[in-house]
C-alpha cells in the first residue's frame, strides 16, 4: 500500500438504516462536497430525496461529482454545484442568494476544510491563512449567509459543522487546524443559544479516522506518519470509521425528528478521543529527513490541486 492510498479499514458500505425517503423535500448545501467526506454525505442525501448543492474551486471535480450523485438520486433528490471559494464572503453570499432563488435551504453542512502536518515553527503566515480562512472564515460566512435568511423569513434550519476530536484535546503538528476548528466549535455553542429562539439548530460532528485519499495524503503522507489520529491501532473498536456510519449521523441531524438537539459536538470515532493517543503527538518521533519527505508529498498534492483549479 502506498503512503498516499487511504488504508482499507472499512467493510463495504451498507445501506442507510433510515427510511429511503428520510430527506425528501430537504435542500442542503454541503461546502467542499466534490470529494472526500463531503461527496459521501451528498451521495447519501440525494439517495434519500434531498436536493443537494455542493461547492468548491475545481469545476471539473464538481461536474464529475454531480454526475455521480445524479446517478444515485432517488425520491426526487437532485444535485447541483456552484463554483465558490469559501474564503471569500462575497462569493458565498452570491452562491446562497442564487440557491435561494429556487427555494430556501433547509440545512447547511460546513464541510470544506484544509489541513496538513508540520512542525509549528515551520508554519508560514500563508500556510496558516490557507487553513484558517477555509475552515473558520468559510464556516462563519456560510453560517451567517443562511442564518440571516432563515431569521428574516421565520424559517427553521439545521447547521452541522464538520470538526475533529482534537477541539477537546488539542494536537501538536496541526496547529492551524486546531485553532480554526476550535473557533468553529465555539461558534457552534454560541449560535445554538443565540439562534435557538428562531428554531435554528447549530451542531457539530467530530469524526475520528475516516480515510479519504486527499486528506490522508496530507495527514499521513509517509508510512511513519500513520500514527495517532491517522491510525486505527489506538481506536478502542480497532478499525477505521465506515462511511455509512458517518452519513447516517448526518442524516439524523438533517432529518426531522431531533429538533431539540442543538449546541452539541458529537464525536463519531469509536471511542478514539477517550483512549489517547488520538492526536498527532507521536509525529515528534519523525526525523528532519522524514519531515522533508512528508513535506514533499504534501507540496506535490497541493500543486496538483492548484493545477486542477486552473484547468477548471
Amino acid at each position: 500500500m502506498s503512503a498516499s492510498t487511504p488504508p482499507n479499514g472499512s467493510s463495504p458500505v451498507t445501506p442507510s438504516s433510515f427510511r429511503t425517503d428520510a430527506l425528501a423535500g430537504k435542500r442542503i448545501l454541503i461546502t467542499g462536497g466534490g470529494t472526500g467526506l463531503g461527496k459521501e454525505l451528498a451521495r447519501q442525501f440525494v439517495s434519500q430525496g434531498a436536493a443537494v448543492f455542493i461547492c468548491g474551486r475545481r469545476e471539473a471535480v464538481l461536474q464529475g461529482a454531480v454526475a455521480e450523485l445524479q446517478a444515485v438520486a432517488q425520491h426526487g433528490g437532485s444535485a447541483g454545484y456552484h463554483l465558490c471559494d469559501v474564503r471569500e464572503a462575497d462569493q458565498i453570499e452570491a452562491m446562497v442568494e442564487h440557491i435561494w432563488e429556487g427555494g430556501p435551504l433547509t440545512g447547511l453542512v460546513n464541510n470544506a476544510a484544509a489541513n496538513f502536518i508540520s512542525p509549528s515553527v515551520d508554519i508560514s503566515p500563508r500556510g496558516f491563512a490557507a487553513v484558517r480562512s477555509t475552515v473558520m472564515d468559510g464556516a462563519l460566512f456560510c453560517t451567517l449567509a443562511c442564518g440571516r435568511r432563515w431569521i428574516a423569513q421565520g424559517l427553521p434550519g439545521s447547521i452541522v459543522s464538520m470538526l475533529v476530536t482534537w477541539v477537546w484535546t488539542g494536537s501538536a503538528y496541526v496547529l492551524p487546524s486546531v485553532m480554526a476548528k476550535t473557533a468553529v466549535h465555539a461558534m457552534t455553542m454560541s449560535l445554538a443559544v443565540e439562534w435557538g429562539p428562531h428554531n435554528i439548530r447549530v451542531n457539530a460532528v467530530a469524526p475520528g479516522p475516516f480515510p479519504t485519499e486527499s486528506a490522508w495524503e496530507k495527514l499521513a503522507p509517509i508510512p511513519k506518519a500513520n500514527v495517532g489520529a491517522a491510525s486505527k491501532d489506538e481506536v478502542p473498536m480497532q478499525r477505521f470509521g465506515r462511511m455509512h456510519e458517518l452519513c447516517n449521523l448526518l442524516t439524523f441531524l438533517q432529518a426531522d425528528g431531533c429538533e431539540y438537539l442543538t449546541g452539541q459536538n458529537i464525536a463519531i470515532d469509536g471511542g478514539h478521543h477517550l483512549a489517547a493517543p488520538s492526536t498527532f503527538a507521536a509525529l515528534g518521533r519523525l526525523t528532519p529527513d522524514d519531515w522533508a519527505q512528508a513535506k514533499s508529498v504534501v507540496r506535490a498534492r497541493a500543486e496538483l490541486e492548484k493545477a486542477q483549479r486552473k484547468a477548471g
